[in-house]
């Protein structure tokens, strides 16, 4: 009797950011098996950066059930480029350039290699496993340390654009001659609604000579914000009226040229719950178009955030095109 193929039944997901890297062996039902992280400054050179990641994806594969059981890997990173496999010219990564990871992953490691944007892969995850589950016409909207990105769902299939880059929303110019982006430009709406920018707000108000609690802090961070606004400091809450503000247009103009079901937004700085989420809300409702006022749903991420990106990559890593030179 010949023998069956066997199913292959894990893959490997890894979530790339500027902090950190975390990876994780998730099962065929989408069960973390097993995850890790490591910082991804300590790795300045791309080449390094690989054999780490290599060596430690190596090693948790071996002591969770070994080699022969993972399909693929899938790879969630700023800037990243799915059709191309490259992170390309990334504002707020220590590479510069076009980076292939993918394949560099794939020579090191022997597997298949996907490599998606972190918008993409959050979009997947919500997609797959969270908010998104069962809709087909949705934007995921991620909102990170230093970035502010998006991907478009259309008829259940994300949208990426003619050369792979299609829903850069931190990138829409909000401000002529505006403050400084990572990317060379002013005035991007990242630069006013990412964690940096509500930081950068807070000193902008204390500049004024605002009273506040917050000029005593030596080291700002979007927990300390969020801690003085529920302790009722007006310049927190003034910090994130402004960002809920012009989010809520830049969110508005989106809705009223795609029409969707949902826009969800995710990331920490949604932590802020009603300080942020009131503005938005209120500014959206004065900015979208008429005709689709109430019908676009604003939904906050119901994934824990150090899981959703790493399953979104777990997603992605289950439709590549299965490759290894251990068969």
């Amino acid at each position: 009797m010949e023998e069956i193929d066997q199913i292959k039944t894990r893959v490997v997901g890894v979530d790339i950011r500027e902090a950190k890297t975390t990876y994780a062996l998730v099962d065929i039902r989408g069960e973390i098996i097993a995850m890790d992280y490591f910082m991804t400054m300590d790795y300045p050179d791309i080449s390094d950066f690989v054999s780490a990641l290599s060596e430690k994806i190596i090693m948790l594969v071996e002591e969770n059930g070994g080699y022969d059981k993972v399909r693929s890997v899938g790879l969630s990173a700023p800037s990243a480029n799915f059709l191309t496999g490259c992170i390309e010219n990334a504002a707020n990564m220590p590479w510069k350039g076009v980076i292939p990871l993918a394949a560099m992953l794939r020579d090191r490691l022997g597997l298949a290699v996907a490599l998606a944007n972190d918008a993409h892969i959050t979009a997947l995850g919500e997609k797959t496993f969270g908010s998104a589950h069962g809709l087909k016409d949705f934007v995921v909207v991620s909102i990170s340390h230093g970035g502010l990105g998006s991907c478009i769902f259309m008829d259940g299939k994300p949208h990426l654009g003619v050369n792979g880059f299609a829903g850069e929303f931190g990138h829409s110019c909000v401000e002529v001659n505006g403050r400084q982006c990572g990317c060379g430009r002013k005035g991007c709406l990242e630069t006013y609604c990412s964690d940096k920018g509500l930081i950068k707000t807070v000193e902008e108000l204390l500049a004024e000579g605002q009273p506040s609690a917050l000029r005593d802090m030596k080291n700002l961070s979007l927990q300390t914000v969020i801690y003085y606004c529920d302790q009722g400091d007006a310049v927190a809450i003034e910090a994130f009226r402004r960002v809920g503000f012009m989010l809520g247009i830049g969110l508005a103009n989106y809705a009223s040229i795609l029409n969707p079901e949902a826009i969800i937004l995710t990331g920490d700085i949604v932590q802020a719950g009603k300080w942020l989420v009131r503005p938005l809300r209120k500014s959206f409702d004065e900015h979208v178009f008429h005709n689709i006022q109430g019908e676009t749903r604003l939904l906050v991420s119901i994934l824990k955030e150090g899981e959703r990106d790493v399953l979104g990559a777990s997603a992605l890593a289950w439709d590549v095109k299965e490759y290894s030179l251990f068969k």
